[in-house]
C-alpha cells in the first residue's frame, strides 16, 4: 500500500466527496475495497447520486470514516471513474466478498432481490 492509502488500512468505511455540476460537494459514507498500490473500489447502485456526479466529474475526494460519515484522518484529493462491464462489477464484488464476507453477501442478496443494477466506481490516488 502506498502512503497515500496507508490511512485506510484497517477501516471498513470511508466517505466519499463527489461533486454536483454547480461545484457543490456531496459527502457519502461508503464500503470500499483496495484494489492495487493506489486504487480503491466502491460498488454501488448504478442510479445512485454518487454515480451519476462521477459520470459527470471524475474529481473526488476521499477520507477514512465512520460508518455515519465522521472523518478519521484527512481529506485526500482522487480521481473516480465508473466501471460497468459485467467483468468489472464482479471484479470488485470478489473483493468486497474478501474484505467483508457474509455480511456483503447478504447486501448484496438483499439489493439484487429488489431488481438492483450494480456498478463499480475506481477510485485512484495519486502515488
Amino acid at each position: 500500500m502506498n502512503n497515500a492509502l496507508k490511512p485506510f488500512e484497517k477501516h471498513q468505511y470511508m466517505t466519499i466527496e463527489t461533486f454536483r455540476k454547480n461545484g457543490q460537494g456531496v459527502k457519502t459514507p461508503v464500503w470500499f475495497a483496495q484494489d492495487g498500490e493506489n486504487t480503491l473500489r466502491i460498488w454501488t447502485a448504478t442510479n445512485t447520486g454518487k454515480a451519476k456526479r462521477v459520470r459527470h466529474d471524475g474529481k473526488v475526494r476521499i477520507v477514512p470514516s465512520t460508518a455515519a460519515g465522521e472523518p478519521l484522518g484527512e481529506w485526500i484529493d482522487a480521481q473516480a471513474i465508473v466501471l460497468d462491464t459485467p467483468e468489472e462489477v464482479q471484479f470488485t464484488q470478489n473483493l468486497f466478498y474478501k474484505k467483508y464476507g457474509w455480511m456483503f453477501n447478504m447486501f448484496a442478496f438483499l439489493g439484487k432481490m429488489r431488481g438492483g443494477k450494480f456498478i463499480s466506481l475506481q477510485v485512484k490516488v495519486s502515488s
